[in-house]
């Protein structure tokens, strides 16, 4: 980093007026204020478009309606400085300190804010169209109507964030954390959710119109991964999962659920994929329930997979990698009279354990796949109808008249 020059420094610590004098008189100057001290500075309407502040310490400095146009504010320290309707347009604030910044009103839009630290930021109304917030914090932030259309957020952290009545129309959101984040009457139009973590979330009104809704992550960090599409289904699911009354009533309804079962390592995640991939494109299309035994604690994992059974129309469980699945199996299969498709690479080994389970009348014969290929071509004949007839038999027997019918 360049080190601020000292006439540049002096100018503007001799006051906004001379300092906005001196800009105008050299449009062409591109000041240096690299690493400066500008704790508490009052800089109310200062034309600090285009200077390099990178590294600059303006912590709670009064920069309300200050033009920081194509700035360079890379490192700077930001933390509860007043930036409300600053000008910010296409300026670097990547890895900025922003903690408990005032920037509502203020025009960000196209600016790079990667890996910012925005936490318990104020934006309400703020503009950030275009902006790139990619692993940026921006946890408890208050972005109440924020104009985010377009927005790049991929692996942001909006942890317990105010979402309320913003725009995120075409943002990229994947990966995103909205942990407990409100969510009213806020737009995701034709944005992308894919893989997003919405355990806990408030959403109300929200507007999903060809948004992509895909892998969304319903348990906290500390629990089994469960992913599910869509995010009225995520909230369906999580209210399933911790209301034992809500599901009582609903557990008998038919559903277009399908749980996959498995151990799904980072090697392994293209045979998750087509798995996903192939329950989505049946028709009509089924919704595809992830249940990553990888990391279940046995404290929840009986009672969720349980419930989970019992919400679905069948269910795959890939014996490949057997840790943790017979153990799932073995909380679903004596609980539950729902299909499950048991399948394996071929290759492995199939542990011997498993026979206690293949017996069961609603376990289907096991299907061995040679490789990826093989999965995606052998899915639906293999695995699919199989699943199908089987809903059907049982459906049959249970309907009076049947075997176990009156």
């Amino acid at each position: 980093m360049a080190m601020a020059e000292a006439r540049h420094l002096a100018l503007l610590r001799s006051g906004v007026e001379t300092w906005n004098a001196w800009r105008q008189a050299k449009p062409t100057v591109r000041p240096n204020l690299c690493g400066v001290d500008l704790t508490e500075a009052e800089l109310r309407g200062a034309d600090l478009s285009w200077v390099d502040l990178s590294g600059a310490d303006l912590s709670r400095a009064d920069l309300t309606e200050a033009d920081l146009r194509g700035a360079r504010l890379y490192d700077a320290n930001l933390g509860g400085a007043d930036l409300g309707r600053a000008r910010l347009t296409q300026a670097d604030l990547s890895r900025a300190y922003l903690r408990g910044a005032q920037l509502a009103g203020a025009d960000l839009s196209k600016a790079t804010l990667t890996g910012a630290d925005l936490w318990d930021a104020q934006l309400t109304g703020a503009h950030l169209t275009e902006a790139d917030l990619t692993l940026a914090r921006l946890d408890r932030a208050q972005l109440y109507g924020a104009h985010l259309n377009r927005a790049h957020l991929r692996d942001s952290d909006l942890t317990e964030a105010n979402l309320s009545h913003a725009d995120l129309t075409e943002a990229d959101l994947s990966r995103a954390d909205l942990t407990r984040a409100i969510l009213t009457d806020t737009s995701f139009v034709s944005a992308n959710l894919d893989g997003c973590r919405v355990y806990g979330i408030s959403a109300w009104k929200v507007q999903l119109d060809d948004a992509i809704q895909t892998n969304l992550r319903i348990t906290p960090h500390y629990e089994a991964l469960v992913t599910v599409d869509r995010l009225e289904v995520a909230q369906f699911l999580y209210l399933m999962l911790h209301n034992q009354t809500i599901g009582q009533l609903i557990e008998t309804l038919t559903s277009n659920l399908v749980l996959i079962v498995g151990r799904f390592k980072p090697e392994r995640k293209a045979i998750l994929d087509a798995l996903r991939d192939a329950v989505r494109q049946h028709k009509p299309p089924y919704v595809p329930v992830l249940f990553d035994v990888e990391g279940a604690s046995e404290r929840n994992l009986a009672e969720m997979v349980t419930m989970l059974g019992r919400l679905t129309r069948f269910i795959i469980a890939d014996l490949t990698d057997p840790v943790g699945v017979l153990q799932t199996l073995q909380a679903i299969v004596p609980r539950t009279e729902v299909p499950v498709v048991p399948i394996i690479a071929e290759g492995s080994t199939l542990d011997p354990r498993f026979a206690e389970y293949g017996d069961s009348p609603w376990v289907l014969d096991l299907h061995r796949y040679p490789d990826l290929s093989g999965l995606v071509a052998s899915a639906q004949d293999a695995i699919i109808a199989p699943a199908e007839a089987k809903v059907h038999m049982l459906r049959a027997i249970q309907q009076p008249g049947g075997k176990n019918g009156g």
